[in-house]
Parts: C-alpha cells; structure tokens; sequence
C-alpha cells in the first residue's frame, strides 16, 4: 500500500482555511452592506461579479476609478487592537481621490487578506468599511475575503480598496482654468488621517512612556488613530452651488492632501506656470501635529511634505467665489481656512511655496 493511501485525509481547514468562518464572516457583512445601497445597484455581495447601472440622470457619464490601501497605520490597529475605524480610512482614500475629480463615488469594493481569519476582527475592520461607504453615498457592492496561512503573522492582516465614481463629461475638474489670483482654501483634517504612520510609529517608539494622555482633547491612542474625513457629501454640494464655467468663475481644482503632504499634491492640479503660495499660520497647528513636530524634531517643510499637517482637502476658487465658497463649506460642517492664492510661477521656482 503507497504511503499516501495509508495517511490521515487532510481537510482545507487541517490546512488553515476555515470555510465555515469565511461563510459566517459573510454572514455578519451581509446587513452592513445592505445599509450601502444605493440607485444603480443590480447585483451586490454573493455573485462572482458585482453589478452597477450608471444612474439614468448622467447625460455624458465618465467613470472615475481610484484605489488605495491603509499602509502602517494598521501596524498600530494590531498593536492596540483598534480595528473600527481603518475601514472608513480605506473608503476615504479612495473616495476622497475619486472626488478630486469632480466625480461622484458610486461603489466601492474592498479585499481583507490575512493568514488566519478571525471573525470579529474581520467583522470590526468591514463594518468601518461600511460605514465610510454609508457616508460617502457610495454603495459596498463586493469584495474579497482571503485567508492565506503563512502569509500573514498572527493577528495581522492588509486590506486594499477599490472605489468606482462618476461626473459629467462637461463638468470633470482638470484645474487647467486655474489662474493666478485664485484662492486656495483648505479643509480641516481629522488628524493625520493615513499617511505618514511609519514616522508616527517612529515618534511614538522615541517618546515611550513620556507621550501625553490626550491630545486635542482625545485619549492619545483615539486621536492617533482617528480616520481620515469623508469629504465627499460637502464637496460635492459646494462643487454644484459653486460650479466653475464660463459664465461664472467657482471652484476650479481640489486636491486630496495625502502622501507627500501640501507640497506634493497641491501641484498635482496646477496648470504649468503657475504656483500656490501658501500663508504660514493662515490655519491652526493641532496639538497632535505640534507634538508630532517636536518629537520627529523636523522643521516646517518637512511637515508639510510629510503630512497633511492639519488640511486634508484643498479647494481653488475663483476669488470672487471664495467667501461664498467656503460660507457653504462651513455651513455643511467643515472648517475652513483661506490658506494662501495662486501666482505666476517664476522659472526654477517651487510649484508650492509654504
């Protein structure tokens, strides 16, 4: 008899792949989808492909994709077991991207991957997911549940996401009208929201025991790991109220404050031979930045180059539109600051100058 014939059967889940969990995982994310929906929606969870009609009410529809993930910042949800609110932050990062470009986000689709799946964890991190979706009016129409043993050490996973939006043709934001004299407003963020987490993980390493308790009035580990703001519904209102044509000069360009902080992504929507000059001290600096600065020991421009150091939206306006701008912005919630103007850019200057 062959060696084989004669050994114990070894099942998918002697192998580390628990089908039953993944089946009662599925199970617990079935509500908080549902809570998602949205027009447009044929087919959401359960099917090999998720289905989504274009609302009727696009006459010229351009869909406007982005993805993103939620980089170290989840070395610190396993650390201190905070798994609630790195799903919204997954949501944010695409959706908020997905919005620069004037675009409405219409669905989303998200992929947990870990090597051994826990269903509470997994059940936390996807009900963030949800919630960003519910918040955003964009639908969680699918996703990707993997359990992979040996990938992933104990307690640990990753998590990417993947959202889908739309704008018409006509009104798809290029920034290509921006022009100097316009005004550059920033929106407050909620913190650091997801990038710059392998120096944060630096700075919480160097000061140990000496961090404070609270910062900006939260619990230290809260205020930390507080989400990235979901900037669509009040963006998206402003952008119809105060739309850029040629008739009328309104909000021209948006850029999501994200990796590489102010001065990278600012540029990012200016048109060539032009410049953002940003007024230091035009909006606070939080306790978690101010601390966050000490700490790293790094000056101004290392700040604003690493993090979104207190503003996660910009918006550029046209200057007769901005009070009436940012009065809609604030009335719907957000803290706005007028942070600097558009100028001519000189040759071998610097697209932003903070």
């Amino acid at each position: 008899m062959s060696s084989s014939a004669s050994s114990t059967p070894i099942s998918y889940k002697d192998a580390g792949v628990d089908i039953d969990a993944g089946d009662a995982l599925i199970e617990r994310i079935k509500p908080l989808a549902k809570k998602t929906m949205r027009e447009g929606v044929l087919a959401g969870i359960g099917g090999f492909g998720a289905l989504f009609e274009v609302p009727k009410r696009y006459k010229e529809p351009v869909l406007v994709s982005g993805t993103d993930g939620v980089g170290t910042k989840l070395k610190l949800a396993f650390e201190w077991n905070m798994h609630d609110t790195v799903g919204i932050d997954l949501v944010a990062m695409s959706v908020n991207d997905v919005l620069v470009q004037g675009a409405e986000p219409l669905f989303f689709l998200d992929y947990f991957a870990c090597g051994k799946l826990d269903v509470d964890t997994a059940a936390a991190v996807i009900g963030g997911i949800a919630k960003g979706c519910e918040l955003s009016g964009c639908a969680l129409i699918g996703g990707e549940t993997a359990e992979m043993p040996g990938m992933y050490p104990a307690g640990e996973y990753d998590l990417a996401g993947f959202a889908v939006g739309a704008v018409e043709k006509a009104k798809i934001l290029t920034g290509q009208d921006v022009k100097p004299g316009d005004v550059v407003l920033g929106l407050a963020s909620h913190g650091v929201h997801s990038n710059g987490f392998s120096l944060v993980r630096k700075c919480i390493e160097r000061a140990g025991a000496t961090a404070p308790a609270t910062l900006d009035g939260k619990p230290f580990k809260q205020a930390i790991m507080e989400p990235t703001r979901l900037y669509v519904k009040n963006v998206l209102a402003a952008l119809a109220a105060h739309p850029h044509t040629q008739d009328a000069g309104g909000i021209k360009a948006l850029a999501h404050i994200t990796g590489g902080g102010l001065l990278e992504n600012i540029p990012r929507v200016l048109p060539d031979g032009t410049a953002a000059h940003l007024t230091k001290g035009s909006w606070p600096q939080t306790e978690l930045f101010a601390w966050l600065q000490k700490t790293a020991g790094i000056d101004d421009i290392e700040m604003n180059r690493t993090f979104n150091n207190g503003i996660g939206m910009v918006v550029v306006v046209d200057a007769a539109a901005a009070e009436a701008t940012a009065a809609t912005l604030r009335a719907a919630g957000e803290q706005v600051y007028a942070i600097g103007t558009i100028a001519a850019r000189g040759e071998g200057a610097a697209v932003v100058v903070a």
